[in-house]
């Protein structure tokens, strides 16, 4: 049983290796492209439209109202990047009921990847607020002392995503594995429903956090503006 699909290697060309999670990732990112263009390359303003474009704008209209309620009204520049997580997690876990596939989010570089562009992401949306000299001086606050403790708070919530998306994921096939062996018929159908259902909460609570981290670093730069103009 291999725990992560970094070990499976699908093609070999001398120093070069394709495992599984980078296989399984370009094929999760090829449907979400070929599917956002399906349902966008007919989109109907009319009162009948597909019902394609139905789903799409409920979970449009979902994500922007889950992004509007964490970082307030304010936040529609937040939502591509946040839709885009969800999309990609949700759809790499919801693959799972697919015989051979294993989900790339159970891969630790795959999740940490996914929380470094959380983590890039955070500062791009502070200084695109309040510009860079405001930003970062931010670190020092409230005192020059509290910098390297608030670079180590930066990280280590890094660190807490991707440890967070991977141990889920991981931990959820294992358990899949060991029950398909102890009972092969009743108990692995329905992991593999449970499965499911963690995989989406897993997609959400992953960019919700994204949400809240960014949120949080636009409103610590808009209270040190406010505080230094009163």
């Amino acid at each position: 049983m291999e725990l992560s699909p970094d070990t499976a290697i699908i093609y070999q060309w001398g120093v070069v290796k394709i495992n599984a999670t980078i296989l399984y990732t370009w094929l999760v990112m090829a449907a979400l492209v070929l599917g956002s263009w399906l349902v966008t390359r007919h989109l109907h303003g009319g009162p009948k439209i597909p019902r394609w474009q139905h789903v799409l704008e409920i979970l449009v209209t979902f994500m922007r109202d889950q992004v509007h309620q964490t970082a307030g009204r304010n936040s529609d520049k937040y939502v591509p990047f946040v839709a885009s997580l969800f999309l990609f997690i949700g759809l790499s876990n919801l693959l799972a009921i697919v015989p051979g596939y294993a989900p790339p989010t159970g891969s630790l570089s795959t999740a940490t990847a996914l929380a470094l562009c959380v983590f890039v992401a955070v500062p791009v949306y502070g200084i695109q607020k309040t510009g860079l000299g405001p930003y970062l001086k931010n670190y020092a606050r409230p005192t020059p002392f509290m910098l390297p403790f608030n670079i180590v708070g930066e990280l280590s919530r890094t660190l807490a995503l991707a440890v967070r998306l991977f141990g889920n994921v991981m931990s959820g096939n294992m358990i899949g594995a060991i029950l398909l062996v102890i009972a092969p018929l009743f108990f692995p159908i329905l992991l593999q429903i449970l499965g499911l259902l963690t995989g989406i909460i897993q997609a959400y609570i992953f960019a919700i956090l994204a949400t809240v981290y960014i949120a949080a670093a636009i409103q610590m730069q808009e209270d040190a503006v406010k505080g230094k103009t009163t």
